[in-house]
């Protein structure tokens, strides 16, 4: 095992990626990506896969593999120049860069690419980097299946949901709250604080926040409250609370009247009708915002069968598991990277073959 010490430019090429406005995308196969993850798709592709992408601007340091072809936005620095390395290896290469020491102090944080090409890095012989990508790949992939499960979970709870509420006879207001109860900003925790941000598309879930607010008051939520972004609803971020803790006041917090109907409320609001109402409502055209009032207008049944109630229960409950061993796993693979991509642990002592057995089994 041999480790070299270049420039993250050798390694791979940063650049800057291309404009695509909004009025001008078609819904395609091709995704594209911002500085925050993957934004939609388009029907045409500016490069080819494999792909990694990272923020230019906006959002900073957080790092995207796209297997196939892909359109990088212009907030996004990417690269397809790999110079013989293994491009999972780069993915996770990138996310050890100090980005912080790159970054411009202004209101919207940015980084010169030319700048951050030119950071020192040491990567190991090729070999290497395929059993490291191999290792990393094994513990991430188990959290994709974990989120891939809770996809179609949720979509189950939807289904459901639509099933009681297609003879409406009532509004979202005769079964839930909407959660006021604010608090100082010092006593939000990271483990804990949800922001817009850190909420994930298309009912994702959510991740761990990438900042807390440095001042005014947030929102605190409960277990068992559902979480819904009010900043361009059309984004679709929704995440049932599986723990106490705080949020931004542009996350509205949904706490239900009877807290057996919390399963119930999350997988109405997780419709695409809901999401659609919100905007036929929202104010604002280049980030609109959901109306609060007529936000609780939305249509639903007052009651859901009690069978269908227990399998919501359950396939809630389900989602709530695979995360927790997902965020677990997470915290495995950020403990692991730091030591593997320095060589602090000897990769090729590890039993590949095994650690798959272990996995299997999370």
């Amino acid at each position: 095992m041999s480790w070299t010490t270049t420039t993250l430019g050798e390694v791979t090429d940063l650049k800057r990626g291309f404009d695509l406005p909004a009025s001008k995308r078609v819904s395609g196969k091709y995704p594209v990506y911002s500085s925050s993850g993957k934004t939609g798709t388009h029907d045409k592709y500016m490069v080819e896969g494999p792909c990694v992408i990272t923020g230019r601007y906006g959002t900073i340091g957080k790092v995207f593999y796209s297997s196939n072809s892909c359109w990088p936005l212009n907030t996004s620095l990417y690269s397809c120049d790999f110079n013989g390395n293994n491009p999972r290896f780069v993915y996770y290469l990138l996310q050890t860069i100090p980005w912080s020491e790159y970054t411009t102090a202004s209101a919207v944080p940015g980084v010169n690419r030319n700048h951050v090409n030119l950071h020192k890095v040491t990567v190991p012989d090729k070999i290497t980097q395929d059993r490291i990508a191999y290792l990393l790949d094994s513990i991430t992939s188990k959290i994709e299946l974990n989120s891939r499960i809770n996809g179609y979970l949720g979509t189950l709870c939807e289904s459901i949901a639509a099933k009681a509420c297609s003879k409406p006879d009532g509004a979202l207001s005769d079964i839930c709250i909407q959660v006021t109860d604010k608090t100082s900003f010092d006593s939000t925790d990271i483990e804990t604080y949800v922001s817009t941000e850190s909420l994930l598309q298309n009912k994702g879930g959510r991740q761990t926040a990438s900042s807390l607010p440095a001042a005014g008051k947030v929102t605190c939520y409960r277990r068992g409250d559902t979480l819904v972004s009010n900043i361009r609803p059309y984004f679709k971020k929704i995440w049932f609370a599986s723990n106490d803790g705080t949020c931004s006041g542009d996350v509205l917090v949904f706490r239900a009247n009877e807290v057996s109907n919390a399963a119930y409320l999350y997988s109405c609001l997780r419709q695409d009708s809901f999401f659609d109402h919100v905007m036929r409502g929202a104010k604002g055209t280049k980030m609109p915002r959901g109306d609060k009032k007529q936000v609780m207008n939305f249509p639903i049944a007052f009651r859901c069968d009690e069978s269908d109630l227990a399998v919501l229960n359950s396939v809630v409950e389900q989602m709530a598991m695979n995360d927790a061993k997902s965020a677990r796993l997470a915290e495995l693979c950020d403990a692991l990277l730091p030591k593997l991509m320095s060589g602090e642990i000897d990769v090729s002592k590890v039993d590949l073959t095994q650690l798959n057995s272990h996995l299997s089994d999370c």
